[in-house]
């Protein structure tokens, strides 16, 4: 029997993006398990010029453009990973950013990684919670299926509980509204 958990990420980012507020993102490292729930998203797609899909595929975007439910990882400012969930079908270079994490298993390791800060601030943005969930360029194009990290799908969240605003951080397209966060949540990045 086929699996069918993972297709609502063949949709289109912007549809994808707030089914995966939610969802549980899984680590493995070593012997330990890292747990937490995705609160806060962003989609971006080939046609939006604030996406890194938006001139094409390239060797930095490949994965962009690969099957949906595997990881686009990059490193952004000289110095910090963030990570996004590919969505859409196969050719087309769209993924979710995952802006923010609400910690719920092995806060004391994602602490260690993130120097000691207050739980509230170890995972409030895309490269905090890449630096907690120890997620850099080595699971670029990984299978979020499968461990080391995964994607672990719950039911989708009522409109009621998801702000929909326009995206944060990026220069182009700014007033485009693909940004989903689940409302009163004390982890989201920016409110």
């Amino acid at each position: 029997m086929k699996d069918t958990t993972f297709d609502f990420l063949q949709d289109t980012a912007e549809v994808a993006a707030p089914k995966l507020l939610g969802c549980i993102l899984e680590r493995r490292i070593n012997d330990r398990l890292l747990r937490a729930k995705i609160v806060e998203t962003e989609a971006y797609n080939e046609l939006d010029a604030a996406s890194h899909s938006y001139k094409g595929r390239t060797p930095r975007t490949d994965v962009m453009f690969g099957p949906a439910g595997h990881l686009y990882v990059y490193f952004t400012y000289g110095m910090h990973y963030c990570c996004n969930v590919v969505t859409g079908p196969q050719g087309t270079g769209s993924a979710v950013l995952i802006r923010a994490l609400e910690p719920l298993e092995g806060q004391d390791i994602m602490a260690k990684r993130r120097g000691d800060r207050p739980e509230f601030e170890l995972t409030n943005g895309p490269a905090k919670l890449c630096q907690a969930m120890g997620i850099d360029k080595r699971l670029n194009g990984h299978d979020l299926r499968h461990s080391p990290l995964k994607i672990i799908i719950q039911p989708t969240l009522s409109s009621g509980e998801i702000v929909t605003t326009t995206r944060i951080g990026i220069s182009k397209a700014k007033e485009t509204p693909w940004r989903f966060y689940i409302r009163n949540n004390l982890y989201v990045s920016k409110i």
